[in-house]
């Protein structure tokens, strides 16, 4: 799989991101950041849409249980965001997972809980 797909886009959200880190810095909660971040999306014009509900199939079947990303950006994108000491293996299953379900090509991970702001990206395959 191409690992520069949806490269400028990806960059636009982590670039946005970056600039909430910058005028907030660490310890905020996840939602301050989160309110930040559709702030400056709406200011860089930057599609998205916030804590879309998803649902995952089993046997054919749409489970009752619904799945919340923080951002579903340029309707391929998951952006789950995390305002936390250090990033762990929970958090990168539950953005790919997000991902999966949502038939999403790129999950990106931020973390806004760190001095310097960290991001992960990861292509998916979908289920």
């Amino acid at each position: 799989m191409n690992e520069f797909i949806h490269k400028e886009k990806t960059y636009s959200i982590i670039g946005a991101a970056m600039t909430v880190h910058r005028a907030l810095g660490c310890g905020f909660s996840e939602k301050v950041y989160q309110d930040a971040l559709e702030i400056e999306f709406q200011e860089q014009g930057i599609p998205y849409q916030r804590e879309v509900p998803i649902f995952a199939e089993y046997r054919g079947q749409t489970l009752k249980s619904e799945f919340i990303p923080d951002f579903l950006c340029y309707d391929n994108i998951i952006v789950e965001l995390k305002a936390v000491k250090e990033l762990e293996d929970y958090h990168r299953s539950q953005a790919i997972n997000y991902a999966r379900v949502a038939s999403c090509e790129i999950a990106l991970l931020i973390n806004f809980g760190e001095k310097s702001l960290c991001h992960e990206r990861y292509i998916v395959k979908s289920m």
